[in-house]
């Protein structure tokens, strides 16, 4: 695929640029008309939203940087090079969760709240930025054939885009993102249980994320490695067994104590 959407004189417009920023105003827009149903201000989610996002991103791209440090060693300058891709997303959802840690418990508000309203944004983001990938021709699996791609009822023009120097690759970046459309379907059903505890939807978030991308992972060739595995799949275990915990800690509590419609960020807490 022609990572370039536009070329104004030399000028250049990438995809994988175009489609980030998409993803940042569609959860943003979201996220702010979330806020307005618990009495959030306009101005103190975008202003979360901003914080986050930024140094969301510098976390991606740190992880990423991290974790093939002897390429970068060789050619510094690109680390700046984040438009030709190189965003690890579990590294951006530390730096935006420490963040948001510290915006929350700057203004007083529930930290787990706030990560609850996040997962529907975060999800579409996800799933609309991976398509980044596509376009930069980055980010697919293995080798396989072109009956095996048509067999899964995979887009024609995806096909195309994964035939690459006479190969035909798994669309993993395809994958994930109908895996985290379909999660925004299971977020918003979860969303109607009425007694819903905070916390819960990131649990859920976590652990349906994480089971995706484990199994994802595992067709990917360009994985991030610690040793002899790889490293998206620890941190999808550690992620799911997280999200496990937190929704039965919850799931403990009283029918009607610390309910998702009802609870107010006024205090600092998890």
């Amino acid at each position: 695929m022609y990572p370039v959407m536009v070329n104004f004189f030399g000028f250049e417009i990438r995809w994988y640029s175009f489609l980030l920023l998409l993803a940042i105003i569609f959860g943003v827009y979201i996220l702010i008309k979330e806020g307005k149903r618990y009495e959030y201000s306009r101005d103190f989610i975008f202003n979360l939203a901003f914080w986050v996002i930024i140094f969301g991103f510098i976390g991606a791209r740190i992880y990423y940087v991290v974790f093939n440090y002897k390429y970068y060693l060789n050619d510094p300058v690109s680390i700046l090079k984040v438009w030709e891709g190189g965003l690890a997303i579990h590294g951006g959802l530390i730096g935006g969760f420490l963040t948001l840690v510290l915006y929350c418990r700057k203004y007083h508000t529930r930290i787990s709240k706030m990560t609850d309203m996040i997962t529907i944004p975060l999800l579409l983001g996800q799933a609309i930025g991976r398509w980044g990938n596509f376009f930069n021709g980055e980010a697919h699996g293995s080798a396989t054939t072109l009956l095996a791609l048509q067999n899964k009822h995979i887009p024609e023009f995806v096909i195309e885009g994964m035939h690459i120097n006479g190969v035909y690759y798994h669309p993993t970046f395809f994958y994930e993102s109908l895996w985290c459309l379909l999660g925004i379907l299971v977020l918003l059903i979860v969303k109607k249980y009425k007694y819903l505890k905070v916390g819960q939807l990131t649990s859920v978030y976590l652990m349906w994320y994480s089971v995706g991308r484990f199994f994802i992972e595992a067709l990917r060739t360009d994985s991030l490695m610690l040793g002899g595995f790889k490293v998206a799949q620890l941190v999808s275990i550690a992620l799911f067994i997280l999200g496990l915990v937190i929704f039965l800690v919850q799931s403990r509590k009283g029918k009607f104590e610390d309910l998702y419609t009802e609870a107010r960020g006024s205090e600092i807490q998890f």
